[in-house]
């Protein structure tokens, strides 16, 4: 389970962030002013930070500094600031993305996974039951017996292994591999979760003890 870290000096911001994000697995940790952000990051580890940029000083400009001093953890900037210029701003000292409010739900859980995906690199390597999901080699196999993927098929099982247990509507898949203004249909991953289906089956992996179908909203891995 991700942890993410929210830094805002609304309650009510961080209440609706949290509102958002624990439904879909986030572990959410919630710091009202940008000194008890470094406090807890200094003692703990987190794997993404959203940061308020207008809060009492020091803002959130000057804690994506200090915090770049002694840490990498991907930072996305939350603020009503939408002006070219602050987006450049943040990013040249440090922050991963950014996102104004009022954002859309949607949209700010495929910025949260987009920026996951790039902090963990192309060295990840996911066991489950004996099936090897390897994302530096782009191979899968089950009990060495290589299953042969499209790109598309090997990011959706990716997807699902990296998240188990949480339930993805096919819109939020959509929206996490093809991005946020993808004219993909939702019938397409449909259909690319039935080929996932039939190629794990030829090799005996007993695929439909995890990747379960939730009728009327998506899917999701059981583990």
């Amino acid at each position: 389970m991700y942890k993410i870290l929210l830094v805002d000096d609304e309650k009510r911001m961080l209440d609706l962030l949290d509102l958002y994000l624990s439904p879909k697995g986030y572990h959410c940790v919630k710091c009202e002013s940008g000194l008890a952000a470094i406090q807890y990051l200094e003692n703990n580890k987190v794997d993404l930070i959203l940061l308020d940029i207008m809060m009492p000083e020091p803002d959130g400009w000057e804690i994506c500094k200090r915090i770049r001093e002694f840490s990498d953890v991907p930072i996305i900037m939350v603020t009503a600031r939408d002006q070219t210029l602050d987006k450049v701003k943040g990013l040249n000292i440090g922050a991963d993305d950014y996102i104004t409010k009022p954002f859309d739900e949607v949209e700010l859980l495929a910025r949260i996974e987009a920026v996951l995906r790039r902090s963990v690199g192309k060295h990840s390597k996911i066991e489950f039951q004996g099936l090897v999901w390897e994302e530096d080699e782009h191979k899968v196999h089950y009990q060495k017996e290589p299953i042969f993927l499209t790109p598309k098929e090997f990011a959706i099982l990716g997807l699902f292994l990296k998240h188990p247990n949480r339930v993805f509507s096919r819109e939020q898949i959509i929206v996490s591999l093809w991005g946020y203004s993808a004219n993909t249909e939702e019938r397409t991953i449909d259909s690319h979760v039935k080929n996932i289906r039939e190629k794990l089956r030829q090799v005996g992996f007993p695929i439909d003890q995890f990747l379960q179908t939730v009728w009327g909203v998506g899917y999701k891995w059981e583990a």
